[in-house]
């Protein structure tokens, strides 16, 4: 038998027995039509019967996956194989129509569901119906410190992706902050491998509850847009592996993730995308299960993809942004191409194989699951998950004088200065751009909690529009606008300045890198002059990224603010008023100049590279390991954040001095709020080796925890650390170590803010 023809056994013969019986009781008149009525009723009894033993296994839901992804597999030709490893439209492959397999529709994330593009070009499809709801940016995300938190983000993600009849949601982004001048930080969850393990894990779960996958991003080392798409980063075996994999390890052992998405970049002279180590570790050593889709366009070898791990390629002949082949899809490297050297015998049918067990995988978790819920899109509920994670991402970072809060009815004559009070965010920065139904602005915020009559606004510095790949000049004169906002400045009774980056070309963008670590559009001269015009100056900067400060001792408060998507106004100014107390903390040091910035410190060699190759010199020494070791102060150290009311930290205890390598060490020490406000505070432990063999960071973070506490409050705080999480990677060995030694436990508020130490001894 071949195709869908199936054999059955007929088991209704006693029940047509029984009817036949009580046919000839009947009178001759009656007995054709109750026949007729019987044998249709025998029919439609023996077709359920026959439906139900026919059904095959890769339809039959209750059946295990993979029982299911092999029948499936049977029954598929060789075409219908390499038809669903590669698109067949921007965002979608076409699945097997004859099998009643679907197709698998994927968006862009990962801060919302992307508006629908045109089947075969990138213009927008013109809906009405696409306005989503913009989440935070990952790095605002990040600086919540709060894994809860995360889950919430991931769950209201995924339930506006699945209401949208997406399969795929193509975030979130794991990459490490490497450099400030990255322009595609904001996507990312910090600098340090730990707390994006942490924080992408809850996401992940949240997102694929609704029967969507998610998509672990960029799979590996897309640490920089510059010549991203051909760049070839060399680094040491450790600095892979404790730096940079940490984040997707966890994605795939921990949060179970459906689809991991291949980067641009080459590593080691093979492009991630498909490249034989990272492979190896992703789908060997991890284990592995689900599909590795391709970036657009970061495809560029039919042998490499076959043999290294490629399971869906997207987007070929594209820049990912803008540009595209027209219908190229059948031409895609693991299309025609594919299919020709697979029937000359030059390539094996059972990679092809593999990656077609591995789309189905995902078919049958996401759209062929019958049980998946229905989802929801542009609710309220979602709103307010996208509101309390902007107010708890919000980071302060000066306070002098107690500038902020600023208490409604204090002034008459607030003064809001910047373009970044006014400028939609969550429009540019590549393909997570998104289109919202509202974007509350910080001006509109603002003047919703103030009142309008006593809150004004002048631009005082503007740039141009949002285009990938150029930049747009400004259609204002510098000079004026300037000029009217120090001039309006000395008449206020306060000013609170909104400047920072935005999603241009060259900015927070993807496709290509910042230019200078200064702020642009003159800013830093505007915020210099604004000083000077009037002390009384609060600055809100609102970017994915840090920045020169060189004003910064002439401004008495200075907020992080980041891009916080539909209620970005709303949670901007309950913050600024005090409804909300600021518990955000950077996920991220703030260097005082480029140059204290590990990956810049070397040299072009380091960063961007010769535009071959870059060397990450630094080594596994980024961010605040980097200032440690170098004794370089930063602006803001990683995991700094102040608050509107106090916290008193007891003595770091540990429930044991001597641990063995399998034991868990338990933390605890007292927290106190001493202030008049409820507040939450992230209390961070760090931990150091004594006497390593090898060079190791002074201290790595090893464990954090958001403590929520009332005025006056006082509760014990837990933390545990497995001692395996005290490893090393040996490169030579190709294993993490665990040495015998003295390790050094650091309790405090950052990585420099240490409140109390204790020892320990892992035999």
């Amino acid at each position: 038998m071949g195709g869908n023809e199936y054999l059955c056994e007929d088991t209704t013969s006693d029940l047509k027995i029984v009817w036949a019986s009580n046919l000839a009781k009947l009178k001759p008149i009656h007995t054709m039509k109750i026949s007729v009525l019987l044998l249709s009723a025998t029919c439609w009894l023996l077709g359920i019967q026959m439906q139900a033993q026919l059904k095959p296994a890769y339809l039959d839901d209750s059946k295990p996956i993979e029982q299911r992804v092999e029948d499936a597999l049977s029954r598929m030709t060789l075409e219908e194989k390499i038809a669903v490893i590669h698109a067949q439209s921007k965002f979608s492959t076409p699945g097997v129509p004859r099998l009643g397999i679907p197709e698998l529709w994927m968006s862009d994330g990962p801060h919302g569901v992307r508006a629908e593009v045109q089947w075969d070009n990138w213009g927008y499809a013109g809906w009405t119906n696409d306005s989503c709801t913009a989440f935070p940016a990952l790095t605002c995300l990040a600086a919540t410190f709060d894994p809860e938190l995360s889950y919430i983000y991931g769950k209201a993600l995924g339930e506006e992706a699945r209401y949208r009849k997406k399969d795929i949601i193509l975030g979130p982004g794991v990459n490490i902050y490497r450099t400030p001048l990255n322009g595609r930080n904001f996507e990312y969850m910090g600098e340090d491998p730990f707390l994006a393990s942490k924080m992408v894990v809850p996401y992940i779960k949240g997102v694929q509850e609704n029967g969507v996958a998610a998509c672990l991003k960029h799979y590996a080392l897309n640490n920089q847009e510059q010549w991203r798409g051909h760049i070839d980063v060399e680094l040491s075996d450790r600095a892979l592996y404790e730096i940079y994999l940490p984040a997707f390890k966890a994605g795939v052992l921990e949060g179970g993730v459906w689809t991991v998405m291949g980067s641009y970049n080459k590593f080691r002279g093979q492009h991630a995308t498909h490249n034989e180590v990272l492979n190896k570790i992703l789908k060997t050593e991890w284990g592995f299960d689900g599909a590795l889709v391709s970036d657009w366009g970061s495809t560029h070898s039919t042998r490499e993809a076959a043999l290294y791990g490629l399971d869906i390629e997207m987007g070929s002949w594209t820049n990912g942004l803008t540009a595209g082949k027209s219908f190229a899809y059948d031409d895609y490297f693991l299309a025609r191409p594919y299919l020709e050297a697979i029937k000359k015998g030059e390539l094996p049918l059972s990679s092809l194989d593999d990656k077609v067990r591995r789309v189905l995988r995902v078919n049958f978790r996401t759209n062929m699951d019958r049980n998946r819920p229905y989802g929801s899109f542009n609710t309220n509920e979602h709103l307010q998950v996208a509101e309390r994670i902007a107010e708890s991402g919000i980071v302060l970072l000066k306070n002098e004088k107690n500038f902020f809060p600023i208490p409604v009815g204090k002034y008459r004559k607030i003064l809001i200065v910047g373009e970044n009070a006014t400028r939609s965010l969550t429009e540019g920065g590549g393909s997570s751009e998104l289109k919202v139904k509202n974007e509350v602005s910080p001006l509109e915020g603002l003047k919703a909690t103030y009142g309008a009559e006593n809150v004004s606004y002048t631009l005082g510095y503007a740039s141009g529009r949002p285009a990938y790949g150029r930049e747009n000049p400004s259609p204002y004169n510098a000079d004026s606008l300037r000029d009217k906002a120090v001039r309006l400045a000395k008449e206020a009774e306060v000013v609170i300045f909104f400047g920072g980056l935005n999603k241009n070309n060259r900015q927070d963008c993807e496709g290509d890198d910042r230019l200078t670590y200064n702020l642009p559009f003159g800013q830093d001269e505007l915020i210099a002059a604004l000083s000077k015009a009037n002390e009384n100056l609060g600055v809100v900067l609102i970017s994915g990224n840090g920045v020169a400060m060189p004003w910064i001792s002439q401004v008495p408060a200075l907020v992080q603010s980041w891009y916080l998507g539909s209620e970005a106004g709303t949670a901007t100014a309950r913050v600024i008023a005090g409804q909300v107390n600021p518990s955000g903390k950077l996920p991220f040091s703030i260097s005082v100049n480029l140059k204290d910035n590990g990956a810049n410190y070397y040299g072009e060699s380091s960063y961007p590279g010769d535009s071959i190759q870059v060397e990450y010199k630094e080594d596994i020494l980024v961010g605040y390991r980097w200032h440690d070791a170098k004794r370089i102060p930063s602006r803001f150290p990683f995991g700094y954040g102040l608050s509107y009311t106090s916290f008193q930290y007891g003595r770091l205890t540990t429930d044991k001095e001597q641990y063995a390598k399998n034991d868990i060490i338990r933390t605890s020490f007292t927290l106190k709020n001493t202030g008049t406000k409820d507040g939450a505070e992230v209390i961070q432990i760090y931990v150091g080796q004594k006497n390593p063999s090898f060079i190791r960071p002074l201290k790595e973070l090893k464990a954090f925890k958001k403590v929520f506490l009332k005025a006056g409050e006082t509760q014990t705080v837990e933390c545990t650390i497995p001692v395996k999480d005290l490893a090393f990677f040996n490169g030579k060995l190709h294993e993490w170590v665990v040495e015998p030694d003295t390790f050094t436990l650091y309790g405090g508020a950052s990585s420099t803010e240490i409140k109390s130490v204790v020892s320990v001894q892992v035999k």
